[in-house]
């Protein structure tokens, strides 16, 4: 890894590639926009609300910044809804076994991996804990509209205004969604110096629906092909993140043929690996500082030997070089 200052890591391979790029694919959380106080916060609060709601339990300490970082650097948790669903159940395990619940949290973090839930689930399996009267009740996951967790989930970040818009029903709560702590990071200026190597081709996969992304980007959502991005949470749920159709999807419709796709976790690493050993030249490009704990983020990135590593998209256009 050559450094070439504190925000800029390339490797000398990047640096030869750099010119090859004809396409650039952002995903949206922690790279084109800021979530910290939105769906960490999110998480934390429906945790908090199903405990105590269904399952008639407190608990003094939630999900603390480490936590976050490490289920994302599993590979299996790109979905905020996932991290939420297994949270509450080590809340409830840990309860069971009468363990402190943040070391069990991080034995639960150690022993996933890419499968997510299901590996999470094995564990729980594997020391001998029961947790299926509080699986049936929490069903997830199911169908999003209708199993518990996915819908206080979505009434608490989108509010009642835009959960009714998006689902076709009224929200138990009143206050305004958490989706409104969203920082843009993003900007036109920046598109418009991306624009000038990339022209149109400039596309999105992430895991957010289409009407989840637009009240953060607006005007700035049209600056992207929209029409070949991929929104997953509008799509079946076996394309998640880290399956690589949706980027593949989005490569194809672009008719790119060395495509960048920059993002936030090891979801996205996965998935850009998986499209390149299929036949779709794909080089990741890590961001690690729209968020908590920046530096452990940049250090699994340097680990993980990722060719572009940033501080933030804000330096993209001098890692391509056009300034």
């Amino acid at each position: 890894m050559n450094q070439n200052n504190n925000e800029i890591l390339l490797t000398d391979l990047a640096k030869e590639e750099i010119n090859e790029f004809d396409s650039i694919i952002f995903d949206c959380d922690g790279v084109l926009i800021d979530v910290t106080k939105s769906y960490d916060t999110t998480i934390n609060k429906t945790i908090s609300y199903i405990l105590k709601e269904i399952f008639n339990t407190t608990v003094d300490n939630l999900l603390t910044n480490e936590m976050f970082v490490g289920f994302k650097s599993t590979g299996g948790f790109n979905d905020e809804v996932d991290i939420t669903y297994v949270g509450i159940l080590c809340y409830i395990a840990a309860q069971k076994l009468n363990k402190d619940s943040n070391e069990f949290i991080f034995d639960v973090i150690k022993n996933a991996d890419s499968t997510g839930i299901k590996s999470a689930e094995d564990f729980f399996n594997q020391i001998g804990v029961d947790l299926t009267d509080e699986m049936s009740k929490l069903n997830y996951p199911s169908d999003r509209k209708t199993n518990p967790v996915s819908m206080i989930f979505n009434e608490l970040f989108y509010g009642p205004e835009l959960y009714n818009k998006i689902f076709k029903k009224n929200s138990r709560f009143t206050e305004n969604g958490f989706i409104e702590n969203d920082s843009v990071i993003i900007n036109i200026e920046l598109i418009k110096k991306l624009k000038q190597k990339f022209n149109n081709k400039l596309a999105i996969v992430t895991g957010r629906g289409y009407q989840a992304i637009l009240p953060s980007l607006k005007e700035i959502l049209n600056e992207f092909d929209t029409k070949n991005s991929v929104f997953l949470e509008d799509e079946s749920r076996d394309l998640a993140k880290p399956n690589p159709q949706s980027l593949i999807q989005t490569i194809q419709g672009l008719d790119s043929k060395n495509s960048l796709y920059v993002g936030d976790s090891m979801e996205d690493l996965i998935l850009a690996k998986k499209a390149s050993e299929l036949g779709f030249q794909t080089t990741f490009c890590g961001v690690y500082g729209s968020g908590k704990l920046p530096e452990m983020r940049k250090k699994l990135f340097i680990e993980q030997s990722v060719p572009i590593i940033l501080k933030s998209i804000n330096f993209l256009p001098k890692a391509l070089n056009l300034v």
